[in-house]
């Protein structure tokens, strides 16, 4: 008699994925994989501009830690995934702003203080979603709650002078005596931020840098380019010059928005913080007229800020357009503190001159 086994049901084997499938499916967790790391983690960046030189060059390459402040919930979900502004290479936008999320900032182990080298998005760009504005990069001097004030280009905050970064750098007009070799002078002196007006030029260099040029046999004279107190510049912030007689080298006093601080609202606060009650705060239909502001129709005499806010400026003090020249940076608008330089490559330099090896995993400070 034959006796039948049972035996378990018997699978068909998978068939294998084909080649266009796995290499899918790798970039797939790669790119998954890369965004959650770039969200959560770190970012590298680099530096297009010279307004913290010498602190950081034109250059330099950064891993910036969200991990500091808190990574921050996305708001423009809809995004082509490791882009910013636009798909790579082109002008095409990458992202739709159709959908928009309320943001959230998840823990960090610490907060943003006096001194740390800051990136964020730049507040005023209205052009784009604020999480997609492009990146700045600067020192925060003050925090919310703070007083800052500027008196005879050194920093004061809440009546306290603050120590320059060891690398500080301001505006000179030095005047040769007759022709100079450029290149040799400027490259000798560690002096990249320049530019020819008539009858010499204008270097932006640390003070001890422009003392020793004085004392060089080829240097007429080398003048510090400061602006005098009670001389209003319209170009910085608030831009009333009839109201408010500041300049980038005297500034202030300016007491920086802190959540839950409720202000009054009259015709010497009106006008600096307008902008962050109309732009930062999520209100509807604010409208200011004069020195009134009026939400959803209605005047308001007091107004609590829903968020903290910042204040930056560039350690290059006399060629950085920050906080002095547009105002405060909201809360959501951090994006990460600048800990680490991984590479840096000078533009100019060259072949064989062109990686600054002695720059190369140097922690910001």
């Amino acid at each position: 008699m034959n006796i039948k086994m049972l035996t378990k049901t018997e699978k068909k084997p998978k068939p294998p994925k084909s080649f266009f499938r796995e290499w899918g499916d790798a970039i797939l967790f790669a790119v998954v994989a890369a965004t959650l790391i770039r969200w959560a983690t770190f970012e590298a960046y680099t530096i297009p501009t010279p307004s913290m030189e010498k602190s950081l060059l034109v250059g330099d390459y950064l891993f910036v830690s969200k991990l500091h402040y808190g990574p921050r919930t996305p708001r423009t979900p809809l995004q082509v995934p490791l882009t910013h502004q636009t798909i790579w290479g082109t002008n095409i936008p990458s992202y739709s702003d159709a959908f928009q999320l309320k943001s959230h900032r998840l823990p960090g182990f610490s907060s943003v203080k006096n001194g740390d080298v800051v990136v964020f998005n730049y507040p005023p760009e209205d052009q784009y979603p604020a999480d997609l504005r492009t990146n700045y990069i600067k020192r925060c001097i003050g925090i919310a709650g703070d007083k800052v004030e500027v008196r005879d280009m050194k920093v004061y905050v809440n009546d306290k002078l603050q120590h320059d970064p060891e690398k500080v750098q301001y505006s000179y007009y030095l005047i040769p005596k007759g022709p100079i070799n450029e290149q040799v002078v400027f490259e000798a002196n560690d002096i990249t931020d320049v530019s020819l007006v008539q009858g010499g030029y204008i270097i932006h260099t640390s003070e001890a840098t422009a003392q020793k040029l004085r004392g060089e046999d080829f240097i007429k004279e080398v003048q510090l380019l400061k602006d005098p107190a009670g001389v209003a510049d319209a170009t910085v912030y608030p831009n009333m010059p009839s109201r408010f007689k500041w300049n980038k080298d005297n500034y202030g006093p300016l007491q920086i928005p802190k959540q839950g601080q409720t202000i009054q609202l009259d015709s010497m606060t009106v006008p600096l913080y307008e902008t962050v009650i109309r732009k930062y705060e999520g209100n509807n239909k604010v409208e200011v007229r004069g020195d009134q502001i009026f939400v959803d129709g209605e005047e308001i005499k007091s107004y609590t800020f829903k968020q903290n806010y910042y204040f930056m400026m560039g350690d290059n003090r006399h060629n950085s357009a920050d906080s002095r020249f547009w105002g405060f940076v909201p809360e959501d608008h951090i994006v990460g503190k600048a800990v680490l330089i991984w590479m840096s490559a000078n533009p100019n330099g060259g072949v064989g001159g062109k990686i600054r090896w002695n720059r190369i995993f140097n922690v910001i400070k």
